[in-house]
């Protein structure tokens, strides 16, 4: 099995590097945030052994590493990942100059100050209690579980519980089911923050591709008729007719069967970043193997709200199997500045996240809650608006992206990014170069579990239509800048810190 860094660094992308350019690898891959501060790197023989290179090459490569500071060395303690002392200037401004493309959110709704001041009264009327609120007030738990229903999938307000945000619920079931050592599936790309709650609760993640495109229907149909032959799909003239969207479902199949992950972290609507959405009849296939090898689903609805023109609405993927804990958030669809979460899941299972909730957290702000409940009542006012942000933001996207010869921006029907192909593994160099023209945009593989999907640039859709135009503006700048053949500088390199 390869280590955790060669995973990271991609072993093809690195393939005949010398050792200044293995040590700058290393390098992005720590200020990238995919190896931590103080965990242990291969010894430089096991790296060798792995790479196929001189152990005098890789020894070469940890010296540059720690003259820099990048990494520790003691005796007898192996190599660790370190940081520099003394934070060297970044190229990139940190003022309001620059255009932050790492974080794909919108502004609040217009609504939200309304809803602020109408949520007054409630909070108020909750003054004479202690303040704290374990499971979440039981009108917004009602509140989210009818929205769940209006959805196609019946829930009581007894399964709900309300968070601190979407991450922080991932974090609490992790903290009460969690075991570590065990697999995790997860897609990739993913939401990087989860795989790192992931790693940080002791898992081994072990990824299945998703895409923009479809995948050999014909495999998919082996496998998931071979997972469960007794229930079928719906057939036309013999065939069974699957819709396959962006999921590799075969592999992803094949690896709950063979892998028999202890968890899967999977976000079925408008998929972050690539702006899929899961098939409902995969759904039901991927739901049921997963009960058969034990695998608890956690699915990441923050996203399912942000529907442009899908022009479909598939039932959530709860309402394949009670077993599924489905996590939500009122962030992209309200405000980031909202931190306000919840879980749906099985009274039994929400039992123990009470029982483990008190160990890090005694509940969640009451007048987000209050406010919360106001926004929940009015959701086709709110989703009307999203709707109307993210057509007007993608066709700002596809506008600024237009000519820029060699990028392709797929259908995006919903969600927060478009996933651009750049048509070459060039995604880290074009992130480094944009920084130089005063726009942060993380390179495609922040995203992934193995430093892969370079080609690959994510870009929000979330940016006013005046704002994403002159980001866009910028990214064309650094993109004809590296067509004409301009090298980053290698300070810069040091210092790829992406979000």
């Amino acid at each position: 099995m390869a280590s955790r860094l060669v995973e990271q660094l991609g072993a093809q992308n690195i393939v005949g590097a010398s050792a200044a350019e293995l040590s700058d690898h290393i390098r992005a891959v720590i200020l990238d945030g995919r190896m931590t501060v103080g965990e242990r790197l291969p010894s430089e023989r096991a790296l060798a052994f792995e790479l196929r290179r001189s152990r005098s090459t890789v020894t070469r490569a940890y010296d540059l590493l720690e003259a820099d500071g990048y990494v520790s060395r003691l005796h007898g303690g192996g190599t660790r990942v370190a940081l520099p002392n003394a934070r060297v200037p970044p190229t990139a401004p940190e003022d309001d100059t620059a255009i932050d493309l790492s974080i794909a959110s919108m502004d609040s709704t217009p609504g939200l100050y309304d809803a602020t001041v109408r949520s007054l009264p409630r909070l108020a009327a909750l003054r004479g209690t202690s303040g704290y609120s374990l499971q979440g007030l039981p009108e917004l738990r009602d509140a989210v579980a009818q929205r769940f229903a209006q959805r196609g999938l019946p829930t009581s307000a007894d399964e709900i519980i309300i968070t601190s945000g979407a991450l922080n619920a991932l974090n609490l079931i992790l903290t009460a089911i969690g075991r570590r050592g065990e697999r995790a599936l997860v897609e990739q790309p993913t939401f990087p923050h989860a795989m790192e709650s992931l790693h940080l609760h002791g898992y081994r993640v072990v990824p299945t591709p998703v895409d923009v495109d479809g995948w050999d229907a014909a495999h998919l149909m082996e496998v998931l008729l071979r997972a469960r032959p007794q229930q079928h799909f719906q057939e036309v003239g013999g065939v069974p007719a699957v819709d396959v969207d962006g999921w590799d479902a075969a592999h992803l199949m094949e690896v709950l069967l063979r892998a028999r992950p202890h968890v899967a972290y999977l976000i079925p609507d408008f998929h972050n970043p690539t702006g899929a959405t899961l098939p409902e009849e995969v759904r039901d296939r991927i739901t049921a193997t997963a009960r058969n090898a034990g695998t608890h689903l956690i699915v990441d609805e923050t996203t399912a709200e942000l529907d442009i023109d899908r022009g479909r609405s598939p039932a959530p993927l709860g309402a394949f199997g009670p077993h599924v804990i489905t996590l939500g958030s009122m962030s992209k669809i309200a405000w980031g500045g909202m931190r306000l979460g919840w879980i749906r899941a099985e009274r039994k299972l929400i039992s123990r996240l009470l029982a483990v909730r008190p160990s890090f957290e005694l509940g969640t702000a009451l007048l987000e809650q209050c406010i919360a409940v106001e926004l929940l009542a009015d959701m086709p006012a709110l989703t009307s608006h999203v709707r109307a942000r993210l057509l007007a933001g993608r066709d700002a996207v596809s506008e600024g992206l237009a000519g820029m010869g060699g990028l392709t921006m797929p259908a995006t029907p919903g969600g927060l990014s478009a996933w651009v192909d750049l048509g070459a593994p060039v995604s880290t160099r074009l992130a480094l170069a944009a920084r130089e023209h005063g726009l942060i945009v993380p390179p495609g593989p922040r995203f992934t579990t193995g430093g892969v999907l370079e080609r690959r640039l994510r870009i929000p859709i979330t940016l006013t239509p005046e704002r994403t135009a002159e980001a866009m503006s910028r990214l064309r700048a650094a993109w004809e800048s590296l067509q004409a053949g301009a090298s980053v500088p290698d300070r810069a390199l040091q210092q790829t810190a992406v979000i």
